[in-house]
């Protein structure tokens, strides 16, 4: 067996946003049958369990914006987890929890060397605590990645920017705040919106962005699984309709896998609460299987 074990770390974060659920998410995913579809691909697992976040109800604020300290701390244990499975010749799998768990990954997984980063989500996430209107952290990881954010969340694991945005692509954005737009546009991100999908077909544009990204010899791929449409993807707290299709997000996975390149991901935004027959959960696992490499032929 040629290809890199892959090591399972929950995060079940649900500190960086005010929508309640999504702590279960690494749960559903698991139960939706994530490890044994990876081992029918010849992989050898470890599931490393969860790492520990503190419960909500337990911290004596009940807004996101005061959950500060705790999101540092879970971000931390991420960010070293991140180093050490890469260090370890491990391929980090990460399951969410809401997206404020990147602000450790991908800091993690850069640790030692540089990665390019395809952000597959509805929404930019590169609101500051002075842009965001709802104060919410999960809006901030891609800012904060690259310098712009709190300070306690920026220099988590080294300081300063993990990221410029040359690393970063994403795909599938369709909502965005006006001020995070603007941000956006000087930031360097290259953004693909729905209107790009549309016009263009996610085959040309996957390619493209992998292009962008040619200099990377290692990708990390991040998924909000609300970047899917809400038809297929209901179990999320930040629905957008006309996301994508199951195929248009199996494609993306089919094409990332193809470039033998895949070092690092997370799977995050999944709130089985919201969820029907925990279908959204057995939708990330399928896009997991795509992006580890199943084929239809």
């Amino acid at each position: 067996m040629t290809s890199k074990p892959i090591r399972i770390i929950g995060v079940p974060i649900d500190l960086g946003q005010s929508q309640r659920g999504v702590d279960m998410g690494p749960s559903a995913i698991r139960y939706a049958g994530l490890s044994a579809r990876l081992k029918s691909l010849g992989y050898q697992l470890h599931d490393e369990g969860n790492l520990y976040v503190p419960v909500r109800d337990s911290l004596a604020d009940q807004h996101s914006g005061d959950f500060l300290g705790a999101v540092q701390q879970v971000c931390q244990v991420a960010y070293e987890a991140a180093a050490e499975t890469v260090a370890a010749g491990e391929i980090p799998l990460f399951l969410g929890g809401d997206h404020s768990l990147s602000i450790g990954t991908i800091g993690g997984v850069s640790h030692d060397d540089s990665v390019g980063v395809i952000w597959v989500d509805a929404h930019g996430d590169a609101n500051s605590p002075e842009t965001s209107p709802s104060g919410n952290i999960h809006g901030m990881p891609v800012a904060t990645l690259l310098g712009d954010g709190y300070p306690e969340l920026v220099n988590i694991g080294r300081p300063g920017a993990k990221l410029s945005g040359k690393d970063v692509v994403m795909i599938g954005i369709r909502d965005l705040d006006s001020a995070e737009r603007d941000w956006l546009k000087q930031s360097g991100v290259k953004v693909y919106t729905m209107r790009d999908l549309d016009e263009r077909g996610m085959g040309v544009v996957t390619r493209e962005a992998l292009d962008h990204l040619s200099t990377h010899n290692r990708l990390h791929i991040s998924v909000d699984m609300d970047a899917l449409d809400p038809n297929i993807a209901p179990g999320v707290g930040t629905p957008s309709p006309g996301g994508l299709s199951c195929r248009e997000a199996q494609l993306l996975m089919e094409i990332i896998a193809d470039t033998g390149k895949l070092a690092s991901a997370d799977i995050v935004e999944i709130n089985p609460i919201l969820d029907h027959e925990n279908c959204t959960a057995k939708m990330a696992v399928e896009l997991a299987t795509s992006l580890f490499g199943k084929s239809i032929f």
